[in-house]
């Protein structure tokens, strides 16, 4: 347990702050999980639709630092050719 006013406060903070990062990270795993659905049912429009709601979210996430950037953008990259391979 912490014991001087500042180690305190930290923990206090900490506490908000991982409730804030894991609203933030499931926000974010429930986009993709979105494109995933719509692409193992095989609907482009809503595959399409959801990877551009997806999109920002994932860049958003990586932004506020809860996800690294090229993680965000090799999960956007795969999630897009997984996309345009449902045309073909």
């Amino acid at each position: 347990m912490a014991n001087t006013s500042s180690a305190k406060k930290a923990a206090r903070k900490m506490v908000r702050r991982t409730e804030i990062n894991k609203a933030r990270e499931s926000r974010m795993k429930s986009g993709v999980r979105a494109v995933e659905e719509a692409l193992t049912a095989g609907d482009r429009t809503k595959a399409e639709a959801a990877l551009k709601a997806a999109q920002p979210m994932l860049m958003r996430t990586a932004q506020q630092g809860n996800l690294h950037n090229r993680a965000a953008s090799r999960k956007i990259s795969r999630l897009t050719k997984r996309v345009k391979a449902l045309s073909v």
